[in-house]
């Protein structure tokens, strides 16, 4: 029989059948040692995350599909790392490896991987959707600045909790059982850890009912609703196991079920996020992206962004005033920047009408769609982004301007 220490304590390890047999008699549950089961477990949600994974490689290698670069991938993406580093939290959590050596180290893997992990996913998905928020419903700019700040809060605030919970005594939290080769986790810290989701996920229902109103073109209500009825679901399952079935990890077949289900909705989410347009540039790639800017144009942008022609020609991009009293009320484009001089525009005008942004009229004139009218984001001649852009109109899609203001 082995030995094992803690502190300056040394307790002896029972052997595999005999620990089935102690935890079976002490929690009243039909115990299993891990397994094969277990190692198929890992193998099918590290398969289902290696998809998502080339999902996103796929989406990042075609970036410069418009209806894939309005998906905001930058974030997207640190949803998908998340829940890798969720999914290797789990592992321990959900009792798939034996606990010895560096994986008997409770706090690293359940505190600091499963439960810290789990709050980036949440909170990053909300940032996404303030992002969203923020631009077409506040009617002000997300900037680089915007970005970091919120980056920030997030580390913050998921830091800060953990780090308080580090600090709390080991038998009030998360503490190592040598003898069981188990973590035990008290049901405080369950209370508190679940309650925080609840939370979180309410505050991202708030912003989901706000983003209802988007004009069509970015409006991603119906995923949204979806991603938010996967959630619910999810923490439903999670909180009856977790202070229900409280030795659920010592049961082959509840252990499973709670890491398949924490994977596929987890993966659900990101694929609700991007999936649709990367399926379409697969197997429908021009239809659909000119079915997309036709969207666009019939939201007219002149219209709901309040977009005029730049008289000073000053710049080629959409500008914030300083201001920033409305996200658009102030942004200008100058035409003649992308090659677009009066007398062309006189004498060649596309759409037959003397308001440039009149893309209506245009459309329904059944004059091919000019790529010059979309935002400056979604045109093919557009600098290469920055990767920390939340919306397709935040400041890092093109260079900042030698005066110092903010460009959209």
């Amino acid at each position: 029989m082995a030995a094992a220490s803690i502190g300056r304590v040394v307790q002896p390890r029972i052997d595999q059948d005999s620990r089935e047999q102690l935890i079976s008699s002490m929690f009243h549950v039909d115990a299993s040692n891990p397994d094969k089961d277990d190692t198929i477990t890992i193998a099918v949600c590290s398969g289902l995350l290696g998809l998502t994974a080339i999902l996103l490689v796929y989406a990042w290698c075609n970036y410069n599909y418009r209806p894939i670069r309005a998906k905001n991938l930058t974030w997207t993406t640190l949803i998908y790392c998340a829940t890798v580093l969720w999914f290797i939290g789990n592992l321990v959590t959900n009792n798939h490896v034996r606990l010895v050596g560096v994986w008997s180290n409770c706090k690293l893997w359940i505190l600091w991987f499963r439960v810290f992990f789990v709050y980036v996913f949440a909170t990053m998905t909300i940032v996404r959707f303030y992002a969203l928020d923020r631009v077409f419903n506040q009617k002000k700019p997300f900037t680089r600045r915007s970005s970091l700040v919120s980056g920030a809060v997030v580390i913050v605030f998921n830091v800060t909790y953990c780090l308080v919970n580090q600090l709390i005594s080991n038998s009030l939290t998360v503490e190592y059982i040598p003898s069981l080769e188990a973590c035990k986790i008290t049901m405080a810290f369950r209370i508190a850890a679940v309650s925080v989701q609840w939370v979180l996920w309410g505050a991202c229902g708030v912003l989901i009912f706000r983003l209802r109103n988007i004009q069509s073109s970015f409006n991603e209500f119906r995923e949204s609703v979806a991603i938010f009825l996967v959630i619910i679901g999810l923490l439903t399952e999670t909180s009856v196991t977790n202070l229900h079935y409280q030795y659920y990890i010592f049961e082959k077949k509840r252990r499973t079920q709670k890491t398949y289900v924490d994977v596929v909705a987890s993966v659900l989410v990101i694929w609700l996020f991007i999936g649709f347009p990367v399926y379409k540039s697969i197997f429908d790639r021009r239809n659909y992206e000119q079915m997309w800017l036709e969207k666009l144009a019939k939201d007219g942008p002149g219209n709901t962004y309040n977009i005029n022609s730049n008289p000073q020609g000053t710049t080629a991009y959409a500008k914030m005033d300083e201001n920033l009293d409305s996200g658009f009320n102030n942004s200008q484009l100058n035409y003649e920047g992308n090659g677009i001089n009066s007398a062309y525009m006189n004498n060649h005008r596309p759409f037959g009408d003397p308001d440039p942004f009149n893309i209506e009229s245009g459309m329904s004139a059944h004059v091919p769609y000019n790529d010059n009218l979309l935002p400056m984001a979604l045109r093919n001649n557009m600098h290469n982004p920055l990767l920390n852009s939340p919306s397709l109109f935040a400041a890092s899609y093109m260079d900042s301007p030698s005066d110092g203001r903010h460009v959209l």
